[in-house]
């Protein structure tokens, strides 16, 4: 495929294929992912990656602790829940769109729980990745693990796979933290899924607006 296929093409897909995605292509990612760029080289990323039986234990523990403990949400880093416009229209948008083409009318809390839900079992897809970053390094270094993510969903995309980034799993991290072992000096930054795309399932139907240029560059010394 060509680059700018790669990019126009590549969205987040909420709905898997259960087929399997061997070890040996998952390696290969993450190894052309690895050539993002980041802040002086210092390559702050690491990820757990997970599928089968350890995959299925971390999405059922999760699932569990969050119906137990619905409130246990926050990230352990700082985020903010407010959003001005433009970002909470386009936020808004989307999430008509989605809900819409799977049949969740607004204002359905129980469907609307279960829908998110989803994201804890990585939307079916056979392999699930879990990106943290060392609590000492500062917020540059966020970007850094999002170029990494970004690059790694390019890669995908490139072989015929299929991503979604999930923020989600920066949520009820305590229990992703015991599953997987993580160090308690690292934070746990975001999820992903990777698979192949169930294409009959309505809500990989979305494909999210993009804004024209001119509502976010500024252009300067052009003639």
């Amino acid at each position: 495929m060509l680059f700018d296929d790669v990019m126009r093409q590549r969205r987040s897909i909420r709905a898997f294929k259960p087929d399997p995605v061997a070890e040996s292509v998952v390696r290969e990612l993450l190894a052309t992912a690895a050539c993002a760029p980041s802040g002086t080289n210092i390559q702050p990323w690491k990820v757990h990656v997970v599928a089968g039986e350890v995959r299925e234990r971390l999405e059922r523990e999760v699932l569990a602790h969050r119906e137990l403990s619905p409130d246990d949400a926050g990230s352990e880093f700082p985020r903010s829940g407010q959003r001005k416009e433009p970002y909470r229209s386009r936020m808004r948008a989307l999430g008509k769109d989605m809900y819409g083409r799977i049949g969740i009318p607004k204002g359905d809390q129980a469907a609307g729980w279960a829908q998110w839900g989803r994201n804890y079992r990585f939307f079916d897809a056979p392999v699930g990745l879990i990106f943290t970053l060392d609590k000492d390094l500062d917020a540059m270094s966020f970007l850094d693990v999002g170029m990494f993510m970004q690059s790694f969903m390019l890669a995908a995309k490139a072989k015929g796979l299929d991503t979604c980034a999930q923020g989600a799993w920066n949520n009820y991290w305590t229990v992703t933290r015991r599953v997987l072992s993580v160090p308690d000096d690292e934070y746990i930054i975001a999820g992903m899924s990777l698979g192949y795309a169930d294409d009959s399932h309505p809500v990989n139907g979305v494909i999210s607006e993009r804004e024209p240029l001119e509502s976010f560059a500024v252009l300067h010394g052009f003639e």
